[in-house]
């Protein structure tokens, strides 16, 4: 794990400090429709004002591909960020460094500026470093508190720390000691559940945990290429067929590894794909020829959660089921539940994160009570993959 500074390590004292966040929130009709991306970034814009520097916020929002794109604008956005922090937020309506220079000498030095989507300049995703020196001369210090976009090597997430001092935000920080906590240095018996509909999206991550945790559960509709690939009838499931040797090849590593690779030992199947459809369950090796699975069972389920209580970690991804649609997210409910429940009672470090977990946690109310809830998809997912992210790289020290 990179060794980074923070925002105490710095004097900010009448400073201006550019910050990158991401706050790109779902927005319709010009109006957030969930602002926890804009909350989150809060603590550290906060921090910067207490220590006396001015904050410039530099994020994006969507992917406008270095064009100017109205409906892609930061503006909507201005309004929630001001509610969050309780205060005035000031706006630049051009992310080009002559508009911000020419904003920040009208403003006073404890203003907050958010600057329009920084994507509109191509010189960003371009990482280009005539760009990034022309921002970097607007500011003193740089901040990134950005881990969602930290496995894109841009100039607001790299190329400014080439050019300034260059911090972990208060969000960024939390991340990073959250994720050495739970893979980098964890307190063992370490568990991983990994899910998902296809195994191919997973493989990087599959290989790098067998090095590092005790045990995988695999659900979704992964596991059921891995039941096939024991020579398990899977009906009409979801199953990538052409992936059955690399299925093997990865429980074989395991086995080498002292990894244990466990998989529903009973599942949900219907006919149909659809909510409250006619189900049953049955032996994980006695799916009909015309029945897809779509969930672990509760006999699953039931060693799923004995095994967490053995834990002193668990790392979540992906569900263990077709969440999206009942009954079929009673797995990843009942599970995570679980694993919510120990992490509450300081019995396991319980860390979780990408776009489908996030939604599958919140939906049973489990997130709130998880050590650790990461917002950030691609970034934490690479992460898991064992991947140096370029932003976080920046930030060494």
């Amino acid at each position: 794990m990179v060794a980074f500074a923070t925002l105490d390590e710095v004097d900010l004292k009448g400073k201006r400090v550019l910050v990158r966040v991401d706050i790109n929130a779902p927005i319709k009709d010009d109006q957030v429709t969930d602002d926890t991306r804009i909350r989150s970034v809060v603590p550290t814009i906060k921090d910067i004002l207490a220590k006396g520097a001015m904050p410039i916020i530099l994020a994006h929002r969507d992917r406008p591909k270095g064009k100017v794109v109205p409906e892609m604008s930061l503006a909507p956005l201005r309004q929630p960020l001001a509610d969050a922090l309780g205060l005035p937020v000031e706006w630049c309506e051009s992310p080009e460094p002559s508009a911000i220079a020419a904003k920040l000498s009208e403003l006073a030095p404890d203003s907050v500026l958010l600057v329009e989507n920084i994507r509109f300049v191509p010189g960003e995703e371009a990482n280009d470093p005539e760009f990034a020196r022309q921002i970097a001369e607007l500011g003193d210090v740089y901040v990134n508190d950005a881990f969602s976009v930290s496995h894109r090597a841009h100039t607001s997430t790299v190329g400014l720390a080439k050019y300034l001092p260059a911090v972990a935000g208060r969000q960024m920080q939390a991340e990073l000691e959250a994720l050495e906590k739970a893979l980098a240095s964890p307190e063992h018996p370490v568990i991983a559940v990994v899910g998902g509909a296809k195994v191919s999206t997973k493989l990087d991550l599959l290989e790098n945990l067998i090095d590092k945790v005790d045990q995988i559960i695999i659900g979704g509709g992964m596991a059921n290429t891995f039941l096939a690939a024991q020579g398990k009838p899977v009906g009409k499931s979801l199953c990538e067929h052409d992936l059955l040797d690399t299925a093997r090849r990865i429980i074989a590593k395991a086995a080498d590894k002292n990894c244990e690779i466990v998989l529903p030992s009973d599942v949900v199947v219907a006919r149909e794909f659809a909510a409250n459809a006619a189900n049953e369950i049955v032996a994980a090796d006695a799916c009909p020829e015309d029945a897809m699975i779509l969930d672990a069972g509760p006999q699953s389920v039931e060693d799923f959660k004995r095994r967490f209580e053995s834990a002193k970690t668990i790392v979540w991804n992906g569900p263990l089921g077709a969440f999206e649609i009942e009954p079929f997210n009673k797995a990843t409910d009942a599970a995570a539940s679980k694993a919510a429940e120990l992490a509450k009672a300081g019995k396991v470090l319980a860390v979780a994160g990408g776009g489908d977990t996030v939604a599958a946690l919140n939906g049973c109310g489990a997130a709130s009570d998880f050590t650790y809830v990461s917002t950030a998809g691609g970034a934490f997912l690479e992460w898991l993959e064992g991947k140096t992210l370029p932003g976080v790289a920046a930030l060494a020290k």
